[in-house]
């Protein structure tokens, strides 16, 4: 029986949807612990599916990390923390984490990324007080994942230097 029907799915079952899961995109160990659970598979069936996919290719963190930052770095305009915050609830190590940001992010590339997404809201930001602007833009920077000291450096190139106000 198929999930979604009551009955939990056989292991084999299970297998051969997560392989063919792999096969059409990258999946984390966490992602693939999450779906396993979702079907209803027991967690030792769940330890040696994942454990098969791993040995088998199919699934790799360090992988999985690298197309993930990649794709949330350039795509979805996300700093390195919040991508880092992300893989690790998918349960993907830290070495595998840092790794994959140093090799996937240019640091003039993410710089500009900051810069040019909180010159974009800069344009949004209602207060033109210069404290309250950049109050504004912080939060913005923050929320994207970008690091206060890279939020900083772009804002005073917006708003013309550190004046006052800087935190």
């Amino acid at each position: 029986m198929m999930a979604g029907s009551g009955e939990a799915m056989t292991p084999r079952e299970a297998l051969a949807r997560c392989e063919a899961l792999c096969a059409c995109s990258e999946q984390s160990s966490g992602d693939i612990s999450t779906k396993l659970r979702k079907w209803g598979v027991c967690d030792s069936d769940a330890d040696e599916i994942l454990r098969r996919l791993v040995d088998d290719g199919f699934v790799d963190n360090a992988r999985y990390a690298h197309a993930y930052v990649r794709d949330k770095f350039r795509f979805a305009g996300w700093g390195r923390v919040k991508i880092a915050y992300n893989l690790r609830l998918k349960q993907v190590g830290n070495s595998a984490i840092n790794e994959a940001l140093l090799a996937e992010i240019d640091e003039d590339e993410y710089a500009a990324k900051a810069e040019g997404l909180l010159r974009s809201k800069y344009r949004e930001v209602k207060s033109r007080h210069p404290m309250q602007a950049r109050a504004a833009l912080m939060r913005f920077a923050a929320q994207r994942g970008f690091e206060s000291n890279v939020a900083m450096a772009a804002i005073n190139k917006i708003m013309g230097g550190a004046g006052d106000y800087d935190f």
